[in-house]
């Protein structure tokens, strides 16, 4: 069962409020922000009021709980696609109830991603400071190398049952050392569990090198590391290797410094698929049980 999601790597999207600010390049051309401003605003940028959701959202998770124990699967919720949990603006008694939820739905994976993973520490509850709950996917953005440096090993230093990387829209190449920590006992070592890659979508969105995703597509082979490759975008690899066919259609393309090409063929047509192949690796829930 899925309900109020698009999104390839979830069964659900909870979001307990809404609302965020700007804070590294991957926040250029947010989604969620032009969407708060369609459904009239205000709830974005430092000093805005976030605006947390209804009573009967709230309760939304509570029966997804309910339907996979009756169902014996597990559900991924990704909390929150219209603000960042571990956001400043956000008040911490909303963060309390939302930790009282996670606990009470232990049949849902709840997969929290942040930009702001420098916050976890003094914004989770005192009975998390030892290890946070099995069913706590904790994750991070990260699109350029810059961003991998400085916030992997933060996220390396809480101890989590799972950890994780978005790295959508990605803005250059990216190493991942840090998932090479495993390869000989994955228990043994802070490592890196999973990595979702893919390419900016919607209107203003920076094309990515098809040799981008390939590298993160081997590294995660290498490691062993489950992978994921959410989509290219809103552009495609050219269908030559100058990108002449789809010029002639009209198709406006952007050639790379290297000469590689794609072509700005819209998400839907752009697909999903890195090198014909659809790359849909997930790591096994540390709660136990399957996902449906």
């Amino acid at each position: 069962m899925v309900e109020n999601t698009k999104i390839e790597w979830a069964h659900h999207t909870f979001n307990p409020w809404e609302g965020c600010t700007k804070v590294g390049p991957g926040c250029d051309h947010c989604y969620a922000e032009t969407r708060n401003k369609r459904f009239g605003g205000g709830n974005w940028g430092p000093g805005a009021p976030r605006r947390r959701t209804s009573p009967s959202n709230w309760h939304n998770p509570l029966r997804w709980n309910r339907q996979a124990a009756e169902q014996g699967v597990r559900y991924r919720v990704f909390c929150a696609s219209l603000a960042d949990v571990f956001d400043n603006e956000a008040p911490q008694e909303w963060r309390e109830d939302l930790w009282d939820l996670i606990e009470a739905t232990p049949h849902l994976d709840w997969l929290l991603l942040t930009k702001r993973i420098g916050n976890v520490r003094r914004m989770i509850p005192d009975r998390w400071s030892v290890t946070l709950p099995p069913n706590v996917w904790l994750g991070i953005t990260v699109v350029t190398q810059e961003e991998a440096d400085r916030d992997i090993p933060k996220l390396l230093d809480i101890k989590a049952s799972l950890r994780w990387l978005s790295m959508e829209p990605l803005l250059e190449s990216v190493k991942l050392p840090w998932l090479r920590y495993g390869l000989l006992d994955r228990d043994a070592y802070n490592i890196i569990d999973w990595v979702v890659a893919g390419g900016e979508s919607g209107p203003g969105a920076r094309p990515m090198h098809p040799d981008w995703a390939r590298s993160l597509r081997d590294q995660c082979a290498a490691a062993g590391t489950p992978f994921l490759f959410k989509q290219w975008g809103e552009f495609r690899p050219a269908m030559d290797p100058g990108g002449l066919d789809d010029a002639i259609r009209g198709i406006p393309w952007y050639v790379f410094d290297d000469g590689a090409s794609v072509c700005r063929a819209g998400k839907q047509r752009s697909g999903r698929q890195l090198d014909g192949q659809q790359h849909d690796g997930f790591p096994t829930s540390p709660a136990g049980g399957n996902h449906d």
